[in-house]
């Protein structure tokens, strides 16, 4: 006679904690990184007065309702983003907010981050694009030192912005590749500025060791992920998950191994994907297409980073073992140092271990 367990039901299995999986986090923009907190007590510090949209949603500790598929849509967002970029005017804000970042990255597993600024937006509050940048680079240098966490600048071009711009912005990210940059970027909106105008900036950037990151694939389709791959030469596609609609398209990116830094609450808030499990996660995964998951603009979108992989398992049912290789992709897609990737990939071993 077979014994009584007594009738206890058996456990479910332990649900391993994304927070918890060490990854690289290569999409995420200085402004945007911010605290709502952070942006409100700066704000009140320095007497700027917010959008009451942007005030009124951050109050109820909720993001503002966006969409940018169209002009006008666009035109909000970029006039709430350069709201919240003017309250930072001092070097103790910079720092403040590059603390800030790691210490929320670090809460959500992230070793390496790469973050996305363009010191001409800072130049005019802290005494020019040279000190801008310095400034940045020495708050990045202090985190680093005092939270661990693997920390890196890459510097963006504003494609809104005349290509002679980029090319000084270029020179100028060349100059400091010692000091943490370690890539080149083209950002906002990608309807605007033909990618082939800034090949010279990036011919500058790539010329200096530095990663070519731009935008592509998001406000547009897969034309302007091709562009990228054509005129800038791109190592990674900020986005990209356009490309999705071109099976050749996600071949090439497959075979070169370039890595798209996809954020997919961005896509959403932004109205490119209506729900989140629109977007085209599994479709760019089983096609080979290295992706590192970001969270672009928290600030504004409303989750940080390890959102966006619960993302990926709830709206998308990617395993845990699926979810420890996109954690692996972002580490291969990073410009950490051999060592740093190393560590990192070991400890996706030790959470799928666990």
């Amino acid at each position: 006679m077979q014994r009584s367990t007594g009738g206890h039901p058996p456990h479910p299995p332990r649900v391993r904690d994304v927070s918890e999986l060490p990854k690289a986090h290569l999409h995420l923009h200085f402004t945007g990184s911010m605290r709502p907190a952070t942006l409100l007590e700066l704000a009140d510090k320095h007497g700027v007065r917010l959008p009451e949209t942007l005030t009124e949603a951050l109050g109820r500790g909720e993001s503002p309702k966006l969409r940018a598929t169209d002009e006008r849509g666009w035109f909000r967002f970029q006039r709430l983003y350069d709201a919240a970029r003017s309250c930072l005017q001092e070097p103790e804000d910079i720092q403040r907010l590059v603390r800030e970042a790691a210490e929320e990255d670090l809460r959500d597993g992230s070793g390496w981050l790469e973050i996305q600024v363009d010191p001409t937006s800072y130049a005019p509050r802290l005494g020019g694009l040279i000190p801008a940048l310095e400034i940045i680079l020495d708050a990045v240098e202090t985190t680093v030192r005092d939270t661990g966490i693997g920390m890196r600048v890459l510097v963006a071009a504003n494609r809104m912005k005349h290509p002679l711009d980029a090319r000084t912005l270029a020179r100028l990210a060349v100059r400091y590749a010692d000091r943490g940059v370690v890539g080149f970027g083209l950002s906002n909106d990608e309807r605007r500025g033909m990618a082939r105008d800034f090949d010279r900036a990036f011919a500058i950037a790539r010329d200096g060791g530095l990663l070519s990151a731009p935008h592509g694939g998001e406000l547009t389709g897969p034309l302007s992920v091709r562009d990228c791959l054509d005129d800038l030469e791109a190592d990674r596609i900020g986005h990209g998950v356009r490309a999705a609609e071109d099976p050749r398209l996600l071949k090439r990116l497959a075979d070169r191994q370039v890595t798209c830094e996809v954020c997919p609450a961005s896509n959403v808030a932004l109205g490119v994907y209506e729900k989140p499990e629109d977007v085209p996660l599994r479709t760019l995964f089983e096609a080979g297409v290295p992706m590192a998951l970001g969270a672009d603009d928290p600030l504004l979108f409303g989750s940080r980073l390890a959102a966006q992989y619960e993302i990926a398992r709830q709206d998308h049912g990617f395993t845990d073992a699926e979810l420890a290789e996109l954690a692996r992709q972002s580490v291969r897609g990073s410009a950490a140092p051999e060592n740093v990737k190393r560590k990192l990939l070991a400890g996706v071993e030790d959470w799928m271990a666990a």
